[in-house]
């Protein structure tokens, strides 16, 4: 790649859904912060004629190609063309599949998308989804006690999207709004199973993404309370005094993704159920 340029072509080509490869690349690709691929994603990649399709497209726009493909006679075809068009191309599973190969001193099972089985763990997830699609905004806030975790915060704390990543991860996770002169369900001082996790963020975070949401909205009295820091902080010290009354463990999201804070989250319940006596987390 010249150095005038702070782009490049990354093809990944998959015979699942590409999500691996994807979350490997864009792991890797975060670390060059002057640079950024233009990503090429193909899925399902399982007839010849898909595979001819994806490598006239490689010649069309060359860069580096990532794949994961079960069939060795694709993964072949697509190294040997890779090769004679002078780009990169790894098989990004293969030194896994290497260690595991010597330290087992087994062979694999080949299976495309091998890890989207319809199991146990699967339903559990899907049950899980439904359960917080159904509790989500302090929806049937009556019915939280089935949950495995109990996220409260102000608004703008990313209570919903942490929730559905939990359950995508198999647990069951409810949210509860808090809000300003209301006071939050009975219901959810006396849960005894769930665990409850109060999030927080700094006042100028929450205002910046606040002020986002209502850009194109007229203005008016209700948003400029809405965007208020005073009134922010306000809302922040009330999610910490209730945390603090109820022995909730309290978790700043301001400079985290979702997914740690979710990993955060996943840790104070690891730990929960070790304190209760209770089996540890799947």
């Amino acid at each position: 790649m010249g150095n005038e340029s702070n782009y490049f072509n990354l093809h990944m080509v998959s015979d699942s859904t590409g999500e691996t490869l994807m979350t490997v690349a864009r792991a890797t690709t975060a670390q060059y912060s002057n640079i950024a691929p233009v990503e090429h994603v193909y899925p399902l990649i399982r007839q010849d004629r898909q595979l001819e399709k994806v490598i006239a497209d490689i010649e069309a726009a060359p860069g580096i190609v990532l794949y994961t493909l079960v069939e060795s006679t694709f993964a072949q075809r697509l190294e040997k063309a890779c090769k004679h068009i002078q780009v990169p191309c790894v098989n990004i599973l293969d030194p896994v599949h290497q260690t595991l190969k010597s330290y087992l001193n087994v062979r694999a099972t080949w299976r495309v998308g091998g890890q989207y089985v319809l199991d146990d763990h699967y339903f559990q997830r899907m049950e899980a989804l439904n359960y917080t699609m159904m509790h989500d905004d302090g929806q049937l806030a009556d019915d939280l006690e089935e949950a495995d975790v109990v996220l409260v915060g102000i608004s703008r704390t990313s209570k919903t999207p942490t929730c559905i990543y939990l359950a995508n991860r198999g647990f069951k996770a409810a949210n509860v709004p808090l809000v300003p002169d209301i006071d939050p369900p009975r219901s959810l001082k006396r849960l005894r199973n769930p665990v409850v996790v109060g999030l927080l963020a700094s006042a100028e975070r929450i205002r910046d993404i606040r002020q986002n949401r209502i850009l194109s909205a007229s203005p008016g009295e209700r948003n400029e309370r809405y965007v208020d820091r005073k009134l922010i902080a306000q809302e922040i010290a009330m999610c910490k005094r209730l945390c603090k009354e109820n022995g909730w463990t309290m978790i700043d999201v301001t400079r985290k993704s979702i997914e740690e804070s979710a990993t955060e989250i996943i840790e104070v319940m690891r730990k929960t159920r070790i304190e209760r006596g209770l089996s540890p987390l799947p």
